[in-house]
């Protein structure tokens, strides 16, 4: 299967980096089966934090190193097998409980160039309000990212329509700034109602809940904020899922991760639902 030989691939290449990476090779354990085991998340700040040889530097070779290897798999997955799963992918999410029960939710706009997770029919069936044995849906809320600089700063915005789009100098669709009465659109940083579910994208993701993202850091900083803004109005933590191709998945603990990186609660492959957190478990 790709994603194992994605796993062995990650393993070689880390071992002939052995002088530039040795003191996180040292912690770095590579068993007999095909998981390479790093700390669990809930573990890793302090390991982090007390060990006097792996460097955030490690780490983010080790991250390049991963991005790179499921970059080059993606771009060799045929176009009708990620058809296939895109498809497979936005129906689990369409029909399952947690979705259609969510009143307000943050999406990706998916992009084809960067082989992201298609969302074209979820984020239809939430803006045109489809209606479920004849009775009409409550509208529900969508806000989708907006970068605002190359500082990892990105905004949630809520649109209405997908004419409240429009491509910026990537190509990638980003809600307008102002809305079409020339309102400033509302950030979700600013809502007065609790968002319940994000949909993230990412490059891999693991069976713990790790999420590899681009490099920006553009969704770690975002989650983080909006987990704090949850927490100081007592509302409920959103559900994180993440939508994931068949070869995207590793095991646990492949991802190397630092504090910053927000882990994700469940993951949505064409096989099904993954729940990782106490949370995806309760409410999936």
């Amino acid at each position: 299967m790709r994603a194992d030989r994605i796993i062995q691939k990650t393993k070689e290449v880390l071992m002939t980096q052995a002088c530039s990476l040795a003191s996180a090779a040292a912690h770095i354990y590579f068993p007999s089966s095909r998981s390479v085991i790093l700390p669990p998340i809930s573990d890793y700040r302090s390991f982090v934090t007390m060990s006097e040889v792996v460097s955030l530097n490690d780490i983010a070779k080790q991250k390049k190193t991963l991005r790179s290897i499921v970059r080059k798999e993606l771009k060799a997955l045929s176009p009708t097998q990620r058809s296939q799963e895109d498809i497979a992918i936005q129906n689990i999410v369409l029909e399952a409980s947690w979705f259609k029960s969510s009143k307000s939710i943050c999406a990706y706009i998916s992009c084809d160039s960067l082989r992201e997770v298609n969302t074209s029919k979820i984020l239809s069936a939430i803006l045109y309000n489809t209606a479920e044995e004849g009775h009409k849906q409550m509208r529900k809320r969508l806000y989708v990212p907006r970068v605002e600089d190359r500082n990892s700063y990105m905004r949630m915005l809520n649109i209405s329509s997908t004419s409240d789009l429009i491509p910026n100098l990537m190509n990638i669709l980003e809600p307008t700034p102002l809305d079409s009465d020339g309102n400033q659109r509302e950030d979700v940083m600013q809502a007065t109602d609790p968002v319940d579910l994000f949909l993230v994208p990412g490059v891999a993701f693991d069976r713990s809940g790790r999420r590899l993202g681009r490099g920006g850091g553009y969704y770690d900083m975002l989650l983080k904020k909006y987990q704090d803004v949850a927490a100081e109005q007592k509302w409920k933590q959103p559900l994180l899922v993440a939508l994931s191709y068949s070869l995207q998945i590793m095991e646990e603990g492949v991802i190397p991760v630092t504090p910053n990186d927000v882990p994700v609660d469940a993951l949505v492959s064409p096989a099904g639902v993954i729940p990782i957190s106490p949370a995806a478990f309760e409410r999936m």
